[in-house]
């Protein structure tokens, strides 16, 4: 995701360094549990987790030739090896690797996500009890039609957002696993300790079963909740512009954008929040066509998620907090809500004299 819709947390645990230094992680716990097993002196282990770094640069260089961005991270590790260097990612294939590795940066860019959906959820509750009692027009179908307060409105988003956070949660914790089981899921090279270890190491659970992969459906579990938080964020951002109009006038919000006429307020940010959404919600269709691989494994999810995993993720903390210091310093005119109300004359209140 480029820099303007990036914040540096998410920026920072996307970054090919970062994923390096988990790949690493990984390779000296895969290690460490070889020795543990007694496959593997713990000298030599020890010296391979003194010693073990790798070169951002070298790898690009090296995968510049081999087009294998595990042999090329392995190859990087390797040359600052000594004879320990055999020892090196034994018994695993790339995969194990790559997918593990994944399941770790997501449990921490989730996290950052559940994070802003809390303080959304406080501000929220927050102004709905400000506005509890501050009565305003119900439209239905774009017209007026029921008297409410903004305060339930404000409600119904806070609900909706605590809803969010559950269904987070379930997607975390179905992601929340890895995979040291070789080429086709069957063990037939590495230990299953050496997954247990591996897995408890970083925080994960080993996956029930597996083939060369970790299968798309937890990923596409978890796109299609964030496409759920980004299509709940364009509805507050529409209905706030939508009550920002001139000749509505409920609401508005600070904004510093600059018009070539003077007294026109537009409302930038939650157009850019709508705008941003479409991007997670497209990203859905790409993840459900990543569960549909060929019998134990393809690459065909790789190019894809590599795109909108690092991207949905990053736009939606980006819009949750883009997003919050809007509610939070929302202006009300709660006396325009009323003079809207007043211009029906009282027909609002039809139905009650009907059913009188």
């Amino acid at each position: 995701m480029i820099d303007q819709y990036s914040r540096q947390i998410m920026t920072d645990l996307w970054s090919k360094e970062y994923r390096f230094q988990k790949w690493l992680d990984l390779e000296i716990l895969a290690i460490e549990a070889w020795a543990e097993l007694g496959l593997v002196p713990r000298e030599a282990a020890a010296a391979l987790k003194e010693k073990a770094k790798f070169s951002l640069q070298r790898i690009e260089e090296i995968e510049e030739e081999s087009c294998q961005e595990v042999e090329a991270f392995t190859q990087s590790v390797l040359e600052n090896l000594g004879p320990e260097s055999k020892y090196f990612h034994l018994g695993l294939t790339s995969t194990d690797l790559v997918d593990t590795a994944l399941s770790a940066l997501l449990q921490e860019a989730i996290t950052v996500i559940q994070e802003g959906l809390e303080k959304l959820a406080e501000v929220l509750k927050k102004q709905a009890i400000k506005y509890k009692n501050t009565v305003c027009l119900g439209r239905t179908h774009g017209i007026q039609a029921k008297p409410t307060t903004f305060g339930l409105k404000l409600a119904l988003w806070y609900s909706e957002t605590r809803r969010n956070l559950e269904r987070l949660e379930g997607a975390k914790e179905r992601i929340a696993v890895g995979k040291i089981s070789g080429a086709v899921g069957t063990y037939a090279n590495v230990d299953p300790f050496v997954e247990r270890y591996v897995c408890e190491g970083l925080n994960l659970q080993p996956a029930l079963i597996s083939t060369q992969t970790l299968q798309r459906d937890r990923h596409a579990e978890l796109q299609m909740v964030l496409a759920i938080i980004a299509s709940c964020l364009d509805k507050y951002a529409r209905e706030i512009r939508a009550l920002q109009k001139n000749e509505v006038i409920e609401l508005d919000y600070q904004s510093n954008q600059k018009s070539s006429v003077p007294p026109k307020k537009s409302p930038i940010s939650c157009q850019e929040i709508s705008g941003l959404t479409r991007l997670v919600r497209s990203n859905s269709m790409a993840a459900l066509e990543n569960i549909a691989n060929w019998h134990e494994s393809d690459l065909s999810h790789s190019s894809v998620e590599r795109v909108i995993l690092p991207d949905s993720t990053t736009l939606i903390d980006y819009l949750l907090n883009e997003f919050i210091p809007i509610v939070d310093d929302l202006r009300v005119y709660s006396e325009n809500m009323l003079s809207n109300l007043e211009k029906n004359q009282g027909l609002l209140h039809s139905q009650q004299v009907i059913s009188g």
